[in-house]
């Protein structure tokens, strides 16, 4: 059964650090881009950051590209969000999510599996 876990979300402080986590239960792991996504209270869940399947290309949507930076561990079966110089705006719930091409995209309808988010809260 394939399932995504996240963790690491939290309170934290305007300017602070974040690193999230994302386990994966999924056999083909090593094959498979994987992303980040976020949904803040009354809007769209948003693409944050994809990788590929080696971890050789990353892709970041605008407002967070030179903050955040994705990485994966395909040993562990695990993926991070490392979020640096948060802001306010960065509150949301954070997906991470398994895609089913074979790159990572910038649309959810691209991804097949999702865990159940984590929360995070910058405080200004």
């Amino acid at each position: 059964q394939v399932q995504l876990v996240e963790s690491g979300g939290r309170l934290v402080q305007a300017g602070g650090s974040l690193r999230l986590s994302c386990a994966a239960s999924i056999p083909t792991f090593r094959s498979v881009p994987m992303g980040w996504f976020r949904q803040a209270p009354g809007k769209e869940r948003e693409f944050v950051a994809g990788i590929s399947w080696n971890g050789g290309s990353t892709d970041y949507t605008d407002s967070v590209q030179g903050r955040f930076t994705i990485s994966r561990d395909n040993a562990k079966k695990m993926v991070y969000l490392q979020m640096n110089t948060l802001k306010p705006e960065d509150t949301a719930v954070y997906y991470c999510a398994a895609s089913r091409r074979l790159y990572s995209t910038r649309y959810a309808y691209d991804y097949d599996y999702w865990g159940q988010g984590t929360q995070v809260t910058v405080s200004s």
